[in-house]
């Protein structure tokens, strides 16, 4: 690597490269290293060429016709050439300073304009159009981060609200770009989620989780690629009302219905093992179906699973705790030590087990659910006067208050949750 020094200051030359002969006239470059000792220019150099060989690539990703690349490759060679990208019309509105800097920065030695500099410094790239399926596109590869602790269920479960309310909005007001979208097109769509609640008897809620999920998915877009819309996603939700609460098994129910003897023999085992898991841990069906073989300790002086955020992702960081397994809990551990397979990674599970359940009688009424186990061991825990700290450890539940120290351990807990179990 051989510098040459011009007006007392380090410059190297080196050749373009023939994959940017389109988009640089000059055979050769000169780089100045600015400065005049050569060991920190041979430091300086490879970052100043990294730096010219983004350039030149940002401008050839700018010549196609792909809209989005366009103009991706103009914000990325405005933020190489020191500047942030922005429309031409808040360009004009920089200082006066700045205006003229950027404007220096677009002319060759010979006084032409180099265009490509042109339209990325001074803003002369529209952003794309971009249509609300494309939105939805691009969202799943923006939104990466928040999805790659989850299991395929988990992933699934989290596409698919959003692929439903995205669609949604689509047979409503057609799918149009998304800089196109107005007030009028929100409002005509939350009219058509009212004759829907009004038609087919749906919760005010099926419509707010539509909302919620176009809202979350339109304004990352937004965000993430630099478009600058002021969306108008705001003020759109329905009042709802009382929110129902699940009802809790009682204990007589638990007991005589579905402990009696051959009430579940009709289910496939694995199902049973996880439904009668909950009676004496509570755990959410999710947490129980994801459990694998190093998270239940059957041979530990205390019994327990433990949930962990393994594979999957738990719903919170207060739900990374252990149970101790007691009663008909442990007993179906028992039968499946390695946990179960043929949930672990599916869907089906609640369907199955509420399926079954109202088949064979096994509801205590048309509001009880698989789900209600787990507010049946909380009502359980209140009556045997268990500590609020210990219930809400016990649930996975954030604390109204400090944690102090390290809370109860296995062996309190099991002592505690014994008399209680089942």
């Amino acid at each position: 690597m051989k510098f040459v020094s011009r007006n007392g200051t380090l410059h190297l030359r080196r050749r373009v490269p023939k994959r940017y002969e389109d988009v640089e006239p000059r055979a050769y470059v000169w780089m100045s290293m600015h400065t005049d000792l050569e060991d920190v220019a041979r430091r300086k150099a490879p970052a100043i060429w990294d730096s010219m060989l983004e350039a030149w690539e940002a401008k050839m990703h700018g010549d196609t016709g792909d809209a989005e690349a366009q103009f991706e490759a103009a914000r990325n060679l405005a933020g190489i050439r020191g500047f942030r990208y922005l429309p031409a019309a808040a360009v004009a509105k920089l200082p006066r300073e700045e205006f003229l800097d950027r404007l220096s920065r677009v002319a060759r030695k010979d006084g032409s304009i180099d265009m490509r500099e042109a339209n990325a410094l001074l803003g002369g790239v529209p952003p794309p159009q971009l249509t609300l399926s494309r939105c939805l596109a691009l969202f799943w590869d923006l939104a990466r981060d928040r999805i790659d602790q989850k299991s395929e269920d988990q992933k699934r479960r989290w596409r698919n609200p959003r692929i439903k309310a995205i669609n949604n909005l689509i047979d409503v007001v057609g799918d149009i770009p998304l800089s196109d979208l107005t007030g009028d097109h929100m409002l005509d769509f939350r009219s058509w989620w009212m004759d829907k609640i009004a038609a087919e008897g749906l919760t005010k809620n099926s419509a707010n989780k539509d909302l919620i999920h176009i809202a979350n998915v339109l304004r990352t877009v937004n965000k993430m690629k630099r478009l600058g819309l002021d969306l108008p996603l705001s003020d759109l939700s329905f009042k709802e009302g009382d929110k129902k609460t699940r009802p809790a098994f009682s204990i007589d129910w638990i007991q005589n219905k579905l402990l009696a003897p051959g009430a579940l023999d009709g289910l496939n085992t694995e199902a049973r093992a996880i439904l009668l898991g909950m009676v004496n841990t509570g755990y959410r069906p999710s947490e129980g179906q994801g459990l694998l073989r190093d998270q239940i300790r059957l041979d530990h002086a205390v019994p327990h699973i433990s949930i962990e955020p393994v594979g999957r992702q738990l719903k919170s960081q207060y739900s990374k705790r252990k149970i101790p397994l007691l009663g008909v809990s442990l007993e179906a551990f028992k039968q499946f030590p390695d946990g179960f397979p043929r949930y672990r990674d599916s869907a089906g599970l609640s369907n199955t087990v509420n399926k079954y359940l109202r088949t064979n009688g096994l509801l205590e009424s048309d509001g009880h659910s698989m789900y209600s186990l787990r507010h049946s061991f909380e009502d359980r825990m209140l009556r045997a006067g268990v500590d609020e700290r210990i219930r809400r450890d016990v649930f996975g539940h954030a604390l109204n208050r400090e944690r102090y120290g390290g809370g109860a351990d296995l062996e309190m807990v099991r002592d505690l949750l014994k008399p209680l179990a089942l």
